[in-house]
């Protein structure tokens, strides 16, 4: 494994389970109390599910910010693709802090659809270097598919 992609793997980890443990302060802050008397839909999975999943997409976001910034390195076209990448992070974190944090579904909800709408942007800009790095994003496109399904039945029924 050459230098630049280990340690471009490793800082896209690191980063990625950042966001994930300064967000997951607001998601435990409301998780417990507000979150837990909401009206969710049936196939609402349990709570236990979301850290395990999260840890997984977070390290397979890294993997693929790695690979891409490795590879962009030999075409030159790691600015645009880079900054994709820590915007859909940004919003990553900020749907945690919005739907939980300020506890508000509808913002949330406009939150996660800039953020389905920055990783989208992300995947088609990892494509242009490296096809594996986006398609290492395409489980985390899913899940927020589905947590956006999620947030609009909750914000429905509540």
């Amino acid at each position: 494994m050459n230098i630049r992609l280990f340690f471009s793997c490793f800082f896209g980890v690191l980063v990625s389970n950042a966001v994930g443990y300064v967000s997951s302060f607001a998601t435990r802050s409301s998780v417990n109390t507000w979150y837990k008397y909401l009206n969710k839909p049936v196939f609402n999975p349990p709570d236990w599910i979301f850290m395990p999943v999260w840890i997984i997409l977070y390290f397979l976001m890294g993997i693929a910010f790695g690979i891409f910034f490795s590879y962009s390195f030999k075409i030159k076209t790691q600015r645009l693709g880079t900054t994709a990448f820590f915007l859909q992070l940004f919003f990553n974190g900020m749907w945690s802090v919005v739907f939980f944090g300020f506890k508000n579904i509808f913002l949330g909800l406009v939150t996660i659809l800039i953020l389905i709408a920055s990783i989208v942007f992300c995947i088609n800009e990892f494509r242009k270097v490296n096809i594996f790095s986006s398609y290492l994003m395409i489980p985390y496109l899913f899940w927020v598919f589905f947590a956006s399904i999620l947030n609009i039945s909750i914000f429905i029924m509540n």
